[in-house]
């Protein structure tokens, strides 16, 4: 085989590593290097730990946000019983309550409230679990406000087509208007779930050892916190580009093509 094409031994690899090894960083490229290679377990297991929470966070927060986003859109008629109008009511009062809460304070500071706010109570829950509870609850209201206004974007006569051909509301709204809505807010839930993925920091403040919380561990190890935080400003910005270009994708495909062709055979023929 040609020197050129040979494997490489484990003792070269092993001698290929220790000369990329920095043992002496002196400047903040160096610092970067030396941090990301000795605790690259810790920044790896933080990085995990902030893509499980912004992922299950954000699809369980897309659920709550769609059922919110639905309450909000219901009405009610006059032929409808008096239970039915004052369980409308009811709905729609609290899912804009839930929405104006959620939408109107922190999530630094719900982060605080629902995690001491529960283990006041005698619940024993976890920083993880409160994390992702905190994501589902503020994803669900700021989802349910674009699903919301995606409902609001179908024209009133897809509605009206359905009903004319003896679909119920609730189908109507199923197979009819979520559809299409969901086509027309696929932009706003990829960039509301690059939010929750930064959005996950803050969540440090309740003891979450997401990558945030590895920066600032490693930073106070040796007084680096600048070449620390330069660390994981990389890793965020690796994440959020590549995802972004993942539901660029996704987006294109749900869209479909532009290119129509005229059915003829439906044409009357002359």
């Amino acid at each position: 085989m040609p020197a050129a094409f040979r494997l490489l031994t484990r003792t070269e690899i092993a001698m290929a590593f220790e000369f990329l090894t920095i043992t002496d960083p002196q400047s903040s490229l160096e610092w970067m290097v030396f941090l990301t290679q000795k605790y690259f377990s810790m920044f790896v297991e933080g990085t995990w730990l902030t893509l499980y929470i912004a992922i299950v966070g954000t699809l369980l927060g897309f659920v709550l946000g769609y059922v919110i986003g639905v309450i909000q859109d219901l009405e009610v008629s006059k032929a409808d019983l008096l239970p039915t109008k004052a369980l409308v009511s009811i709905g729609k009062l609290v899912a804009s309550a839930y929405v104006e809460l959620f939408r109107d304070t922190p999530m630094i500071v719900q982060a605080m409230i629902i995690y001491y706010g529960i283990r006041q109570a005698g619940v024993d829950i976890t920083p993880i679990a409160a994390g992702i509870l905190v994501t589902v609850l503020n994803t669900g209201a700021y989802m349910a406000e674009t699903v919301r206004g995606g409902i609001g974007s179908i024209d009133p006569g897809q509605r009206e087509g359905a009903w004319a051909m003896g679909m119920s509301p609730l189908k109507t709204m199923l197979y009819v208007v979520l559809p299409q809505a969901f086509r027309n807010i696929l932009p706003e839930m990829a960039n509301t779930f690059l939010t929750n993925l930064k959005m996950t920091s803050v969540l440090n403040v309740i003891a979450v050892q997401e990558l945030f919380m590895a920066a600032k561990t490693v930073g106070g190890n040796y007084y680096k916190y600048f070449e620390s935080y330069l660390v994981i400003a990389v890793i965020y910005f690796v994440l959020c580009f590549l995802f972004n270009k993942l539901f660029l994708l996704v987006e294109k495909l749900v869209r479909g093509t532009d290119d129509y062709a005229l059915a003829v055979e439906y044409l009357e023929n002359e």
